[in-house]
């Protein structure tokens, strides 16, 4: 039984960040039911589940939410839910008959959860986007890529899911902490711009301490320095550097002997924070770790406290004997997956159910 074991959630079924939200408060216990469209059902055999397990854990029932019929039953299960999430432009809900005044008066201690791009107001509210659009907007696409190179983007890991689901998630479950003290509901605004924006607070605060420029590709966590970054292999593989502190930088220079590489040539080592020297010494650390396979380099520094991993593909990944211990990754109805996470001692997160068909759970959910 999970930490969110007995809150029920509504999902008006959407793309990115919603499912995303709601698999993760799913996989916390919660019981989801995902409000999927009456056009979408297609009689799916259930012994069969559907293979994309972004939507694993809810129950899905199928509604016609144009029909007065349909908006009913919503309103119905809203009445007797602790929390709805919506992922519709702003205005959407309102003209369809379920926004945050229609819910909030059914149920008063209702969280309405509302995931956009642009947010609820503002210039670009209105307007289509998609992750690359609002972390380019919320500051944060110019600063990924190398130097020289055009941004970027990340997949659609920094707008979609950290600053949009996983922010959305957090609002949620906040709101659903206050409203047990407060007796109170809300709504809960969550925008991916606003969220890629938070995730660089760290950043912001670089930039404001005079230690980070805005170019990118020149600075110490942007692949600037030669001591945080990645490095091809002998056997076209990769591995991550991040050297970060002196006493790891030392087991830099000792693993991979740099000192004596530069020697060899007639150079002497700099100081690790002189920039004038980062880009020539990423040329000789590329020839060092060109030199090894990945599987010669990690031998030589796993176990280390270089700060050193191997750059696996995601079914590398899933088979690496870290992973393997954490279980992080399950194999669940024959699919490999994420686990849940976080995990708690006392009340472990777990995968539910397998992902639905559309209107699967139709009749088990009006009964």
């Amino acid at each position: 039984m999970g930490p969110l074991s007995g809150i029920k959630v509504i999902e008006v079924a959407g793309i990115g960040p919603g499912p995303f939200t709601a698999m993760m408060l799913s996989d916390m216990g919660a019981d989801v039911i995902r409000v999927d469209r009456a056009q979408q059902v297609s009689g799916g055999d259930p012994s069969s589940p559907p293979a994309d397990v972004f939507n694993r854990g809810r129950r899905s029932i199928a509604l016609d939410l144009k029909s007065a019929e349909g908006l009913e039953v919503l309103l119905d299960m809203v009445a007797e839910a602790d929390a709805l999430i919506e992922g519709f432009r702003p205005g959407v809900t309102e003209r369809l008959g379920f926004g945050p005044d229609v819910c909030l008066e059914r149920n008063p201690k209702l969280v309405y959860g509302r995931m956009t791009g642009w947010g609820q107001e503002g210039p670009y509210a209105e307007t289509a986007g998609h992750d690359i659009n609002y972390i380019a907007l919320g500051g944060v696409l110019a600063h990924l890529g190398r130097k020289g190179e055009k941004p970027t983007p990340p997949i659609n890991l920094v707008g979609d899911f950290g600053g949009g689901g996983m922010l959305q998630a957090f609002g949620v479950v906040c709101a659903l902490l206050e409203t047990s003290r407060s007796g109170q509901g809300q709504v809960v605004d969550s925008a991916m711009v606003d969220g890629a924006a938070t995730l660089m607070t760290m950043v912001w605060a670089f930039r404001a301490m005079g230690i980070w420029d805005d170019e990118k590709g020149v600075n110490m966590l942007d692949t600037g320095t030669h001591f945080y970054d990645t490095y091809e292999t002998a056997d076209g593989g990769y591995v991550s550097i991040g050297s970060i502190e002196p006493q790891f930088y030392a087991e830099l220079l000792r693993l991979t002997d740099l000192e004596k590489h530069l020697e060899s040539k007639g150079k002497t080592l700099p100081g690790q924070m002189d920039r004038s020297h980062w880009e020539d010494l990423k040329g000789e650390l590329a020839e060092i770790f060109a030199s090894r396979t990945r599987d010669e380099w990690c031998g030589i520094m796993e176990g280390t406290d270089v700060c050193f991993a191997p750059v696996l593909t995601m079914g590398e990944a899933a088979e690496h004997p870290h992973n393997v211990a954490r279980q992080t990754f399950v194999d669940y109805e024959g699919i490999t997956q994420p686990a849940p996470a976080p995990r708690f001692s006392r009340t472990p997160g777990e995968i539910q159910r397998p992902p639905a068909h559309a209107g699967q759970h139709t009749d088990e959910v009006l009964g």
